[in-house]
């Protein structure tokens, strides 16, 4: 079983899931995916996994952390580990893999998702992931 394998599982497994991906959050590369929604295009998929390495590392989230850590005396990197996002149409579930805090897990759903099924689900799947993401 491979990344794209467990990726696929989980879009079966939870109703009105519409993707789900797992992201290098260095490189912003997809590491592996799977959906069921044709308008989601290369191009499309590539932009997400931007976006959610912004989320988790990018430039201002960096600058937070510096700040925090300086406040607190200490260096503080990646304090990110999840994220729920929603927008009109859609859940979007976002976890760092524990032993793996360069790869994230990222699941679309529409808003008629159950949002603890979603969770369920893509957490479930992290010790399958982890040891296939670098």
């Amino acid at each position: 079983m491979d990344i794209n394998d467990i990726c696929a599982e989980i879009v079966r497994n939870v109703d009105s899931a519409l993707g789900c991906a797992v992201v290098d959050l260095n490189s912003g590369l997809l590491l592996g995916v799977s959906h069921n929604v044709p308008y989601f295009t290369q191009s499309y998929l590539d932009a997400v996994a931007a976006a959610a390495v912004d989320m988790f590392r990018g430039r201002t989230v960096s600058t937070v952390e510096d700040m925090i850590g300086n406040m607190r005396g200490n260096l503080r990197k990646n304090l990110i580990k999840e994220i729920q996002m929603t927008t009109d149409n859609t859940y979007h579930f976002m976890t760092v893999v524990p032993d793996k805090p360069n790869a994230l897990v990222v699941l679309i759903t529409s808003k008629k998702a159950n949002l603890g099924m979603g969770w369920s689900h893509i957490r479930n799947a992290v010790p399958k992931l982890t040891p296939l993401c670098p």
